[in-house]
């Protein structure tokens, strides 16, 4: 595909001053949303946007549509530098009697090079386990898919005191059970704050960032070459926040839900990103 770059394209041709060598992101996460015409139109709003600007953002650009839109999206983005996702992955590899199941095989048949693990509402909603994320996680980085893993508090655990305690619960555990998988290159970790997403509310930028540091520190702890983990915040990023929350030292991008489905303003989010 001529939007599929490498881990090493990203991380030489990429990166922003200030950032050591870690790639700058703006994904957008468009969740159960919207119907198949809006999705086309918004898809094609986004790369008619970046064919008209005059420089193209130096960061890189992902989006994850519902899985029904995946082929159309695909052909439309095909030629411009925004990258695919999906919003789930199956434990089932490949082909197979598994009703209802998208597999990392068949995400990448499609078109797919990326895929979101432990979203909040997943972890809620579904009841997804650390143990159900290792293994969606071993399925979509085996089958050659880049992954963004999830991590966040809720407000009573922020509230109580536990918000890093339970950050630090949520990725030491994927990157205990991924060892030597969790790939500087292929893993992006994305910071949502639960109480922040869909609410309106964001982290301050000075909290958000304290969040992020902290994630950089246990990534290094753990192995030295994590350093590199391209860390993003997700929660309730928007056109007027956007460029304060780029300008902390840790933050390389951001995870943007309600936003991306306006391409003005996804758009306008990753110029923030490219300053």
């Amino acid at each position: 595909m001529s939007n599929n770059h490498t881990g090493s394209d990203r991380a030489n041709s990429n990166s922003t001053d200030g950032h050591h060598g870690r790639t700058r992101w703006v994904m957008g996460n468009w969740k159960m949303n919207p119907l198949r015409k809006e999705a086309i139109q918004l898809a094609d709003a986004l790369a008619t946007g970046l064919s008209k600007q005059t420089a193209q953002p130096l960061c890189q650009l992902a989006v994850f549509p519902v899985a029904l839109h995946t082929l159309e999206i695909e052909t439309i983005l095909h030629e411009s530098p925004i990258e695919l996702g999906c919003q789930d992955v199956s434990v089932h590899r490949g082909l197979g009697a598994s009703t209802g199941e998208l597999s990392a095989e068949l995400l990448k048949d499609a078109g797919a090079q990326w895929v979101l693990v432990g979203h909040s509402e997943r972890r809620s909603q579904q009841g997804e386990s650390e143990a159900l994320l290792s293994a969606k996680l071993k399925a979509a980085l085996e089958s050659g898919l880049n992954a963004v893993l999830c991590v966040g508090e809720t407000l009573s655990e922020r509230e109580a005191g536990r918000a890093e305690a339970v950050v630090a619960e949520q990725l030491t555990a994927q990157l205990v059970a991924l060892a030597d998988r969790f790939d500087a290159q292929r893993v992006v970790v994305a910071y949502e704050p639960v109480w922040a997403i869909g609410t309106g509310k964001s982290a301050s930028p000075e909290d958000a960032q304290a969040m992020h540091a902290f994630i950089r520190q246990l990534l290094e702890k753990h192995r030295a070459d994590l350093k590199t983990v391209s860390v993003l915040y997700g929660g309730s990023v928007k056109p007027d926040n956007a460029g304060l929350l780029a300008s902390c030292p840790d933050i390389d991008g951001a995870l943007v839900g309600g936003a991306s489905l306006k391409a003005a303003d996804f758009l306008a989010i990753a110029r923030a990103f490219s300053g």
